[in-house]
């Protein structure tokens, strides 16, 4: 409100009520807006001791449910990392004994290679490369392969 408004609502009251009024009903005023403020600073009062047990509870409940989450997560991450470890361990076991069968496996090939190899020097000296002739019209057009000595 401005100054102006005020001004008019304090000549109104003082035409309606008179100046001898004005004193108690600003006291009865002042009295009504104590009594206001009390009872509303009663009602927030009350209001915050209710809910503070409301409060500290749902407080417990959020630090038991936060501290039992973190546990269950603690315990998932360890057996995560216990198995991921068991695999691994497994996988470089398995891949050891793969590396060494395919090691086994390529010196046996090599050495059948090697006394194949051996064999026909010995018994050639060389190897025949068979001669492919022209496709015989009588027959049934395949190629024909001669070994010549």
């Amino acid at each position: 409100m401005s100054g102006q408004e005020i001004f008019v609502i304090v000549i109104v009251v003082l035409l309606l009520f008179g100046a001898d009024k004005l004193p108690e009903i600003a006291k009865g005023i002042g009295k009504s807006m104590r009594d206001f403020r009390k009872a509303t600073d009663d009602i927030k009062r009350e209001f915050e001791t209710s809910t503070s047990d409301i409060r500290r509870d749902f407080n417990d409940v959020t630090n038991t449910i936060t501290r039992e989450v973190t546990d269950i997560k603690d315990n998932i991450e360890n057996e995560v990392n216990d198995v991921a470890g068991d695999v691994q361990k497994q996988v470089s076991e398995i891949k050891t004994d793969v590396q060494k069968d395919v090691d086994e496996i390529a010196g046996n090939v090599q050495k059948d290679v090697n006394e194949i190899k051996d064999n026909l020097e010995k018994d050639n000296g060389e190897v025949k490369t068979p001669e492919r002739k022209e496709p015989d019209p009588s027959t049934d057009n395949h190629y024909h392969y001669d070994y010549t000595d």
